[in-house]
């Protein structure tokens, strides 16, 4: 324990910002970065795949179906592989590993989106949609105006749990080199060379802190939700009293 105290106190910068400011950013922060833009840049993917796979045309349906199922079907690794020697082709250039991780991540994170979305959408009653429909709404205004909303609020604990195994997921980069937090933990132990294993326990501490926080965020709000959705319902079960 106490070699494990050491190596956080004479490492911490390194694994919160890697060499920032006297070279790339890195650590914790890169980690961060990576799994807020990736989750912030996949929703709206995500959002598009789940209203394709709703659709009554064959021709959207089937076409975003294949994708969602063949990026789950995928490991991520894999992924991870295809954007490294793919992105260059198609540029024309080399990019950088903090680019390939990012595509990767939206690209990846962008099918488990949609069903989260689709799973939303499809839990709210019928009747949102023909109420909607019926004062005159057309099907893009009553979906963005009235059924996303609801949606995208019932399915927020799910969507952070997704962001907490992104942030999982980005310890992937270390094989491209991303300089993530898993990465410094490497070179932290490319350094001392003699303590392995409280190196990497103390990743693997850093990691549950994060991702334990995130699925007790999760709970918590799913929690209140749940309550505002009974109480709702017991107001709308209830007859108001009548004015005499």
């Amino acid at each position: 324990m106490n070699d494990i105290i050491s190596i956080l106190s004479d490492n911490w910068t390194l694994l919160l910002i890697g060499q920032y400011p006297h070279g790339p950013l890195g650590g914790l922060a890169i980690t961060f970065l990576l799994s807020f833009f990736g989750i912030a840049m996949a929703f709206p993917l995500g959002v598009v795949l789940a209203l394709c796979r709703i659709s009554h045309f064959k021709w959207l349906r089937v076409p975003a179906t294949c994708i969602v199922y063949f990026a789950r079907g995928v490991p991520l690794i894999m992924f991870i592989f295809w954007t490294y020697f793919f992105i260059p082709i198609l540029l024309g250039r080399a990019v950088s590993g903090f680019t390939t991780m990012l595509v990767t991540i939206i690209v990846y994170q962008a099918a488990y989106l949609a069903e989260i979305v689709r799973a939303g959408i499809e839990g709210l009653p019928r009747g949102q949609t023909e109420a909607a429909r019926s004062v005159g709404l057309s099907y893009m205004q009553t979906m963005f105006k009235v059924i996303l909303p609801q949606a995208i609020y019932n399915m927020t604990p799910a969507m952070i749990g997704q962001f907490s195994t992104t942030i999982k997921d980005t310890a992937f980069g270390y094989v491209i080199s991303v300089n993530e937090i898993t990465l410094a933990a490497n070179q932290i132990n490319g350094t001392l060379m003699t303590m392995p294993l409280q190196v990497f326990l103390l990743l693997a501490a850093i990691y549950f802190i994060l991702c334990f926080t995130l699925s007790w965020l999760a709970r918590l709000l799913e929690r209140r939700i749940t309550k505002k959705r009974e109480k709702s319902l017991l107001v709308s079960i209830v007859p108001t009293p009548s004015v005499q």
